[in-house]
């Protein structure tokens, strides 16, 4: 496959309830010379009024119809989206990687101790992304600085509960790479307000670490240790006077935390079986599918920003938002290669194949094109595949080339397939010397 860079852009934000407000440009830094290839925003405490428990129907919600409009004009599809009381979940990509995206399913799990049920929870959204499979999930987990191992719990019962129709990747854990974010409630312990104040006003936040729940229940809880978190170098986004930058000043002065965060793992690596084992113990055959994938097409992430944003005053929390950048190798869906020699005085020959079935027609072409083609329509010639090509078993399929298309002049060149019904380049050669013509 051929490596490819999508960034990823994520919110998550409790917005108590307010409606949205009138410009939310810098949280989705859409005056950023680099626009994502994908958005994913969760929110929590979205009004829902006697709403639907669960409702795909988004359009009767403020937020999802703000986001959705001014998403569209950027050339940004919802593909996806989920709601259940006060979380939601949106997803969109970017209208070129659309037919890239399949099986995707939503689901959700309501939690609620003490008698609280279902307005806490968590919803997720699942799809395969260039034959990766991502899980993204946005949970509200149980308030209060006494129940951190509640919240633990919660968490753990929603990746237990939470299943989808999929082979590759029935459960959460499953998927290769999984995005855990939203209001967990986490504290900051043990320090009294005055100190915890002075660490932020000082911006001294590494002095508070040690003593976030979230971070000291990792060292303790297995689930918790794969998940990796940037650092927390942003103030604490909970719990603010609304319409202002001054933390609570009400009767109850709670202290400021880290409620709201965002975290992923990536799943952890099949090991082969050992030689010595070899006999003994194998690999069943979900992990040596994993194993597989792990080596044929690697999977990495960066996190690029991880921080609140402090101009949104509408609720008692903060916004924060985390840009990641993938390194991934695509899969493509042909794989085509110049058989023999190129110059401008033979007919030349491309050998293709289909690795996955895709929707083929008769106007699907074959382009050349030189090496560093900045656009579909730059080709120096194409030529229409087979007619007969509709058939998918593993077959090689041959086209000729004429000698007329070929540059005279020669070059690094590279063969493109162009897939009409889904409007994309679904293959590239290797680059390839077009002999100079004598």
């Amino acid at each position: 496959g051929f490596q490819y860079h999508p960034g990823l852009h994520m919110v998550t934000w409790n917005v108590a309830t307010a409606d949205p407000p009138d410009d939310v440009t810098t949280l989705l830094h859409l005056n950023s010379p680099k626009n994502p290839d994908l958005y994913v925003i969760g929110l929590q405490e979205v009004y829902s009024g006697p709403l639907r428990f669960v409702s795909d129907a988004v359009f009767d919600d403020p937020w999802s119809y703000l986001l959705m409009s001014l998403l569209a004009p950027q050339k940004y599809i919802k593909v996806s989206s989920i709601r259940m009381q006060g979380l939601l979940l949106l997803f969109f990509s970017k209208l070129e990687h659309v037919p890239f995206i399949r099986d995707v399913q939503a689901t959700y799990t309501r939690t609620g101790l003490f008698g609280y049920w279902g307005n806490k929870g968590g919803v997720s959204i699942r799809l395969s992304f260039y034959g990766h499979t991502l899980c993204f999930l946005n949970c509200h987990l149980a308030a209060h600085m006494k129940y951190a191992s509640e919240r633990v719990d919660e968490f753990e019962y929603i990746m237990d509960t939470q299943s989808f129709d999929c082979k590759r990747a029935p459960t959460i854990v499953d998927h290769r790479l999984v995005f855990w974010f939203g209001d967990l409630n986490f504290r900051i312990q043990d320090h009294g307000m005055h100190f915890v104040r002075i660490c932020i006003d000082k911006q001294n936040y590494s002095l508070l670490w040690s003593k976030d729940q979230l971070i000291m229940m990792k060292q303790k809880e297995q689930v918790l240790q794969e998940f990796e978190e940037g650092p927390l170098d942003f103030q604490p986004t909970y719990k603010f006077d609304r319409n202002s930058e001054s933390y609570d000043t009400s009767a109850k002065k709670r202290k400021p935390a880290w409620t709201d965060r965002i975290l992923w793992r990536l799943r952890p690596k099949a090991l082969p079986p050992d030689e010595e084992n070899e006999n003994k113990v194998g690999l069943d055959a979900k992990k040596l599918k994993q194993l597989e994938e792990d080596m044929e097409y690697p999977l990495k992430i960066r996190q690029d920003v991880y921080t609140s944003i402090m101009e949104y005053s509408i609720s008692d929390h903060k916004p924060v938002i985390g840009i990641f950048t993938l390194e991934m190798y695509e899969t493509p869906l042909v794989r085509l290669r110049a058989e023999g020699d190129w110059s401008a005085d033979i007919d030349a020959m491309v050998v293709y194949s289909p690795l996955q079935p895709f929707p083929s027609s008769t106007w699907d072409w074959i382009g050349l094109y030189k090496v560093g083609f900045s656009s579909v329509s730059d080709y120096i010639t194409y030529t229409w595949v087979k007619d007969d090509e509709v058939a998918f078993n593993e077959e090689v399929i041959q086209v000729y080339v004429s000698k007329e298309e070929i540059p005279v002049q020669g070059g690094d060149c590279v063969l493109c397939y162009y897939c009409n019904a889904l409007k994309c380049i679904i293959g590239i050669s290797e680059p390839f010397q077009v002999m100079i013509w004598k």
